[in-house]
């Protein structure tokens, strides 16, 4: 691809590899067109009391194994995950947790392996992140949806016991935009296999695979459909290389690269799926794969409510805990809150995920969505609750004798999860994409297309069937009646609210539709409002029916459990009221005025008087002045026991 596409034909691209149809029901689907299927959700689907008890106990070992054999302080000094300590995860079949035994994994459920992430992620992030890019978008998931049973026999054993796998999509010049994808892959002249040839970035994992997935263009010709396509790739093959070892603002130990691919050699038979098939692939792994990455944030917001529970009542200023405070403890209040929050999404959308009797690409991103935002805030909450403490670094405090709590590092591990496998941005494009797509079905041709009047007219009454018997449901009867739910108690207020302002937002997203027609699409500010309303009110949605369910499992701590399901759905209604209000009263236009302004340099003059404003000085010097610097092991390895070391 030689010359750019543009933003109609990258949106084209992604289209075309789009799941087209919904096969089986979604609850976050008919939220979105304003119909509350709580009937979908609820009750909750139960495990398999033997699968559970199997999942227990592997976790029970996997806590044991962490707590004894790995040292996360190592880990931040050195940058690096010991080789001891990935093969000890090997020896535990950690890299198999849900991959089925009949190919060689452990064969638990979503649930026990997202358990497991969250308590990797917690003990450090770079665990967190091995082991999810490994099982979650490497080579296991994706085969597992579109391999053939050869393809499965051949590779899952494999990355089931000991070969570390990785996914390759993104490259230099490709983020977000799969359509510039510029990797290819050209068929051999004796049709045996293809030849490789591109670089790829942010491959987590990439510096020390052994199996990857990799995404790569085959040219169209002719009776060759071509199209981004899904290899696996043995990484030892001749003409890999790894060029550079990322490095990042938290996450230290993780082993991202950038890798060059020159005339390597791939079979035909390692082709996943069929030519041209390659990104709807990676869009059904991401699907469920990326459920990891909120229950890793689960974890985070769960281990950082009793980081401040303790300070709260450990720590004392102006004459009483510092959780009496307020302010205080309207923190402490929150991210016990939002712990239970994120968590009941999770549930919800890894449960649902695991009895696959529902399309979940809506509720897989909204918790994605959910997760990394909320625990952002949470962390962020908790490193001011502990204050001073908060910032500084675990090894310092240990060398001067307090508890080492890392949580600034968790600060900085956590703010990758708004990025990671489709950023917030990217979580409200696709989740809106996914939830208006029933008005464009009926009404996408009448909106986009650019037929004459005579078309447009049949469109319309076409579409007008469809509106005159669903919109009056929106604004009349039942819409503005919602069932009682007094079987959920208290928390039945929570649930008629969802019900009615799932309504309203189905009525604002027609009116949004009507007003801005095709240009819609690059309304973001507006898209991104209509899907955070959406997500609180899943987020409500869950917080009630998880609370209905850990209360069958913990009758001890009913009272309890309502308190937080109360005060999280709360504080989701809160915002989702403040949303609906911006929809109406914003400064998107001058927001979009001043943003047009800066690129064209309009404001230039506010960069005066800062150092390497002149245009003809290098914003941030010479590239060769940020070499890392090499780290002295034995002496940070002293800080970290406590010891005293002279400057």
């Amino acid at each position: 691809m030689t010359n750019a596409p543009t933003s109609e034909e990258s949106r084209k691209f992604v289209e075309e590899a789009r799941e087209q149809d919904w096969k089986l029901p979604s609850f976050g689907k008919e939220l979105y067109l304003g119909d509350f299927r709580l009937d979908l959700i609820h009750p909750l689907p139960v495990e398999d009391p033997e699968a559970e008890a199997a999942g227990a106990k592997f976790l029970a070992e996997f806590r044991e194994f962490l707590e004894t054999k790995v040292d996360p302080l190592q880990i931040e000094r050195d940058a690096k995950i010991p080789d001891e300590v990935i093969q000890g995860l090997k020896d535990l079949g950690a890299f198999g947790i849900k991959i089925p035994k009949k190919y060689g994994g452990l064969g638990h459920s979503r649930m026990t392996y997202g358990r497991a992430m969250s308590m990797a992620g917690t003990y450090h992030g770079a665990l967190g992140a091995l082991l999810s890019a490994h099982q979650s978008i490497g080579v296991a998931e994706p085969l597992v949806i579109a391999g053939t049973e050869e393809q499965k026999q051949k590779w899952l054993p494999k990355v089931a016991k000991d070969h570390i796998s990785a996914f390759l999509l993104t490259e230099p010049d490709v983020g977000s935009d799969p359509a510039r994808l510029q990797c290819s892959a050209v068929p051999t002249e004796d049709g045996s296999g293809y030849i490789l040839n591109g670089r790829k970035l942010w491959a987590t994992n990439g510096a020390i695979a052994d199996i990857v997935v990799i995404m790569a263009r085959i040219p169209k010709s002719e009776g060759r459909r071509g199209g981004v396509s899904a290899f696996v790739l043995d990484y030892h093959s001749e003409g890999v290389s790894v060029e550079h070892r990322n490095q990042f603002m938290g996450l230290r130990g993780i082993e991202n690269s950038v890798t060059r691919l020159e005339n390597v050699f791939v079979p035909k038979e390692n082709l996943i799926g069929g030519e041209g098939e390659g990104l709807k692939i990676a869009f059904q792994t991401l699907n469920t794969g990326r459920l990891s990455l909120p229950a890793i944030c689960a974890g985070a917001t769960k281990w950082a409510s009793r980081v401040v529970r303790d300070f709260g009542t450990e720590r004392a200023q102006w004459g009483k805990p510092v959780g009496q405070h307020d302010e205080v403890a309207s923190k402490i209040a929150n991210i016990h809150a939002t712990a239970f929050g994120i968590e009941a999404v999770v549930e919800v959308a890894t449960r649902l995920a695991h009895t696959k009797r529902s399309d979940i690409r809506i509720e897989a991103a909204v918790a994605k969505l959910v997760g990394s935002e909320l625990a952002w805030k949470a962390i962020d909450d908790a490193v001011q609750v502990r204050g001073g403490r908060g910032y500084e670094t675990a090894e310092s405090l240990a060398a001067r004798g307090e508890r080492a709590v890392p949580m600034e590092r968790t600060l900085r591990d956590m703010r990758i999860n708004r990025i990671f496998e489709g950023s917030t941005e990217i979580m409200h494009l696709q989740i809106a994409r996914e939830a208006i797509d029933q008005h464009l079905q009926i009404a996408g041709e009448l909106i986009e297309g650019d037929g004459g009047p005579a078309e447009k007219a049949k469109l319309a009454a076409k579409a007008g069937g469809f509106y005159a018997k669903w919109f009056p449901q929106l604004t009349v009867g039942d819409g503005q009646n919602p069932r009682s739910y007094d079987e959920f108690g208290e928390l039945a207020t929570h649930l008629r609210f969802v019900e009615r302002n799932a309504r309203k937002l189905a009525r604002v997203t027609f009116y949004a539709m009507g007003k801005n027609g095709a240009k819609l699409v690059d309304r973001t500010a507006i898209l991104g409002r209509i899907v955070d309303i959406g997500a609180e009110l899943f987020s409500i949605s869950s917080a009630v029916v998880y609370a209905e369910h850990l209360k069958k499992q913990r009758p001890q701590d009913a009272a309890a459990i309502e308190e937080l399901a109360d005060a999280f759905s709360q504080q989701c209604r809160r915002r989702a009221k403040a949303l609906f209000a911006e929809l109406k009263d914003n400064d998107d236009d001058q927001t979009r005025k001043v943003a047009k302004g800066a690129l064209e340099g309009r404001y230039s003059f506010i960069e005066e008087g800062v150092i390497a404003a002149d245009p003809e000085t290098p914003l941030f010097g010479d590239p060769e002045n940020y070499r890392q610097p090499e780290v002295d092991v034995e002496k940070t390895a002293k800080l970290g026991q406590g010891q005293a070391v002279e400057a």
